[in-house]
């Protein structure tokens, strides 16, 4: 790929095993259009190649992802959308066919939290952070978040994550359940790429069928992603919105 942010790799010790690493480590991971668009094309390449198995999602040290960039994410709130490449992705990673895995160290901040809710199984280091503070800049959550979540945790903490916007521990992500395993940094990687690899040596028809059984109506995650794009839309034009945004830009001068 011509641009670095988005690093593929398909390690020798780990086969069938796509990682997709965010390394954009300066801005914690911050994720650009460019980015979207990047882990978009990987994800439907390495589902198209019978040699990937499953793809695993890493960032860098102490950042697996801050979220959006603000001054994309600023450029698509102007534009009164999410942003083409945003929805894209965030379909594509509802309809991927081979399993989803992540190891997250450190900060996971909207997208970089909501991300996770499509992944089979996430190891999180015990420093990491988890949050989604979508309602403190007057916009709403993502991904299919406020269908995933409530199901995978239940309503008491979907609303405390997604509509306080209060931060999880990685222990309370695993307690939530949107996390398999917490083990500490330097373990970090090790661990998940052997999940990956013990994952993508299992007999891969079978374990698409129960991965299609266990996930349910992929419709349904479609569907919510689209009806939250809506509601982020028109949230946009509002007047609380606005005055989120200039108070967080008056934060940033």
């Amino acid at each position: 790929m011509s641009d670095d942010t988005i690093l593929i790799e398909r390690p020798e010790n780990a086969p069938g095993v796509q990682i997709i690493r965010m390394n954009r480590p300066e801005k914690k991971n911050a994720l650009t259009r460019t980015m979207y668009a990047a882990m978009t094309d990987a994800l439907r390449q390495g589902d198209a190649d019978p040699d990937v198995r499953a793809h695993l999602f890493l960032g860098a040290p102490g950042a697996f992802s801050a979220g959006n960039d603000m001054q994309d994410f600023l450029a698509f709130a102007m534009g009164g959308s999410l942003g083409a490449e945003v929805i894209d992705f965030l379909k594509t990673l509802a309809t991927t066919r081979k399993p989803l895995l992540a190891g997250v160290d450190g900060l996971a901040i909207g997208v970089g939290t909501t991300l996770t809710f499509h992944c089979d199984m996430t190891i999180a280091s015990d420093r990491s952070l988890f949050r989604t503070p979508f309602t403190d800049l007057a916009i709403v959550p993502e991904a299919a978040s406020t269908l995933l979540l409530p199901n995978i945790a239940g309503h008491q903490r979907a609303f405390a994550m997604l509509a306080a916007g209060l931060p999880f521990s990685a222990e309370e992500a695993r307690e939530a359940g949107f996390v398999w395993r917490v083990v500490p940094p330097d373990a970090l990687e090790a661990e998940a790429l052997s999940l990956a690899r013990d994952i993508a040596a299992k007999p891969p028809q079978a374990l698409a069928i129960a991965r299609d059984l266990i996930r349910g109506s992929e419709q349904q995650v479609l569907e919510r992603i689209d009806a939250e794009a809506e509601h982020f839309k028109a949230q946009l034009k509002s007047a609380e919105a606005r005055a989120a945004f200039e108070a967080f830009m008056s934060r940033k001068k």
